[in-house]
């Protein structure tokens, strides 16, 4: 059974930074690109960056702008993302997904977490 589970969210100050981990089981994670979606309230699940298996390739949503970095360790089965400078529009749901290939189409991803929450407050 895969499971992926989410994990360091919480409430941050405007400015503030913070580092999602998604942990990964039931499959064999280094064959997976691992991506992190978001969703605020009352708004579509929003693309926000995905890693290829090794690392290598990595990809960011418009909005990113430099202010947050995705890796991964396969020997930990786990994917990060770092999120630096937050401000209030960073406030969502944040969701990792397992698939075989980069996109940012949600209806694309294998797998899903089931979301850990970010405040972020002004």
């Amino acid at each position: 059974q895969v499971q992926l589970v989410e994990s360091g969210g919480g409430l941050v100050q405007a400015g503030g930074s913070l580092r999602l981990s998604c942990a990964a089981s039931g499959l064999t994670f280094s064959t997976y690109v691992m991506t992190w979606f978001r969703q605020a309230p009352g708004k579509e699940r929003e693309f926000v960056a995905n890693i290829n298996w090794n690392g290598a390739g990595k990809i960011y949503g418009d909005f990113v702008k430099g202010r947050f970095t995705v890796s991964r360790d396969n020997g930990k089965n786990t994917v990060y993302l770092q999120m630096n400078s937050l401000n209030p529009e960073d406030t969502a749901v944040y969701y990792c997904a397992a698939s075989f290939s980069q996109r940012r189409l949600a209806e694309d991803m294998h797998y899903w977490g089931k979301g850990i929450l970010v405040t972020v407050s002004s």
